[in-house]
């Protein structure tokens, strides 16, 4: 979520990038390339028979290096999509690759516990390095070409590329350069540390708590750090006085396989699943830095349309809310709320403030264990100061649970009535009844109107005013938005207008069942169980 996302059928590995291009190494053997900017596919390139694991490109973009489970090394040629070469040899799943600057020779390490050197030119294994262990991660030094870096275990171990070891290993599960060599950075369980690469001065050092972290990587420029642990990345920013995490990535469904830098200010990282595209940016109001215990993909309980400034809001049950970009899918910021475990909530941007309601009830039990009491509060929390502020009320009864329009209000819905309390103060400042029915739920609110849709009367609306003029009326007209009924077939979702009636779209496979969606008339959003999020635009949809 959180990014624009592209789902295979067979699972993704290796991800390499070279300016818009990004080539996707599969499970099926198979290589795509994907636009960076759109997501779109491109090309596909087939000869490998098994997994394919590593992918560099060459410095120019116009060549591709591959290893493969199938125990070859290829080189492809990304003009046309086919095999200029193949490289034998090993005898087990090769697991990284590695070019030279230069562009002269080819490193592979394998699970047979060998490095192998390449000769482009003659397609001859000119070196073989027997490695204590199979090679996780293979590459090139930057500043000593004649020098390679290898990953067993979590030990680091240089080489010549006569095969002579020239340091001794030490502790790390995975190590990479800037672009210009000035700078390394190596992690080792959840230390990362950041050093000069002539003098070995440690520019930066940080830490993941709770995490192990595996891969990581330097953006184009140099100034950023992004490292992914389990199903979370992390960025950090190097060149402050205080080097701290700008950015908390979240929405990989499992563990993070695979990253890169598409641009200074654009990720890609790929699970066993999809490939997602992130951008490094902020909102413009910093968000707050969170913490990286419990940034799990969870649930969506919420999702917030907002056309008019450009983003969808989507609220997790782990208490993450997360702000996308509409026309790019992309994730702008990840908050980590205070909320845990609730049931109704949402989230808007208000004066690019992020605003954030649940209800929650929690049950206590008396010393004896007998007595039990509950406690039934509407939480009301702003990312800008962090704030806390609570509501209790002494209802069971709550159906939803939604913000104004302006920002003013939160709407709470119960069996046969709505409240209206205010955001600034917790006080009960409207309330309208009307018959009970079980299908009611809010829609969409704007400005200070909410609705309700009945099932016996319609589409019931009701403006609750301003501060300084809070009287209640009764409105006719529609809301802008709405949300769809969503009626179950097998394998397919049919969208409803509630107003109209009229199917809007039909979902099949993986999108059939979305829990959360809203619709504005161009726009289609969908949250799911799975805690990802689905965007539509029909202006540019074939329908």
């Amino acid at each position: 979520m959180c990014s624009r996302t592209v789902a295979f059928d067979c699972t993704p590995r290796g991800v390499t990038c070279w300016k818009d291009t990004i080539a996707v190494g599969l499970k099926s053997g198979d290589i795509i390339t994907l636009d960076g900017i759109t997501g779109s596919q491109t090309a596909i390139l087939s000869g490998h028979s098994d997994y394919v694991r590593s992918l560099v490109f060459s410095p120019d973009g116009t060549s591709l290096v591959s290893g493969s489970n199938d125990k070859t090394v290829k080189l492809w040629d990304i003009q046309t999509g086919g095999v200029i070469k193949t490289f034998y040899g090993h005898t087990h799943n090769i697991l990284s690759v590695s070019i030279p600057a230069d562009f002269t020779r080819i490193a592979s390490g394998s699970m047979d516990h060998t490095i192998r050197l390449w000769n482009i030119q003659t397609e001859e294994c000119n070196c073989i390095i027997e490695q204590q262990g199979m090679v996780d991660h293979i590459m090139f030094s930057p500043i000593v070409p004649q020098h390679l870096i290898s990953v067993s275990g979590n030990k680091i171990w240089k080489w010549d590329i006569d095969g002579h070891q020239v340091h001794p290993p030490h502790d790390g599960s995975h190590i990479t350069f800037s672009l210009d060599g000035t700078q390394v950075v190596s992690c080792y369980q959840g230390d990362i540390v950041v050093q000069n690469t002539d003098s070995g001065a440690i520019v930066a050092k940080f830490q993941v708590s709770n995490y192990t972290a595996k891969h990581c990587c330097f953006s184009p420029n140099g100034k950023l750090i992004t490292v992914a642990a389990g199903k979370t990345a992390f960025v950090w920013d190097t060149t402050s006085l205080d080097p701290h995490p700008i950015k908390t990535l979240i929405g990989h469904a499992t563990t993070i396989l695979s990253l890169a830098f598409s641009s200074p200010s654009s990720l890609v990282s790929s699970d066993n699943k999809s490939v997602k595209f992130w951008q490094i940016g902020t909102l413009p109001t910093d968000p707050v830095v969170v913490e990286p215990i419990s940034l799990l993909l969870a649930q969506i309980m919420s999702i917030t349309l907002q056309v008019k400034d450009g983003v969808v809001i989507s609220s997790h049950y782990n208490g993450v809310v997360s702000v996308w970009d509409i026309s790019t899918g992309l994730c702008k910021a990840s908050f980590q709320t205070p909320a845990r475990s609730f049931f109704w909530s949402d989230a808007q941007l208000i004066n690019n403030q992020l605003i954030f309601v649940w209800y929650e009830e929690t049950h206590n039990e008396d010393i004896d264990g007998y007595n039990w009491h509950s406690e039934k509060k509407i939480h009301i929390w702003g990312a800008e100061k962090g704030e806390l502020q609570a509501v209790e009320i002494t209802r069971d009864d709550t159906k939803d649970i939604r913000i104004s329009g302006d920002g003013s209000k939160v709407f709470c819905l119960y069996q046969g009535f709505i409240q209206a309390f205010s955001i600034q103060t917790g006080e009960i400042v409207g309330e309208v009844g009307f018959e009970y029915n079980p299908t009611k739920r809010l829609l969409t609110v704007d400005g200070s109107r909410a609705w309700v849709y009945h099932s016996s009367s319609g589409l019931l609306g009701w403006d609750f005013g301003t501060p300084e003029t809070p009287l209640i009326q009764l409105i006719t007209d529609p809301p802008p938005h709405l949300d769809y009924t969503r009626l179950w077939d097998i394998g397919l979702s049919k969208i409803k207008d509630r107003v109209t009636g009229k199917v809007i779209f039909q979902l099949g496979g993986r999108f059939a069942k979305p829990t959360k969606a809203q619709w504005d008339g161009q726009y289609l959003v969908a949250g799911y169980d799975s805690g990802e999020l689905l965007i539509l635009d029909f202006n540019h949809l074939v329908l």
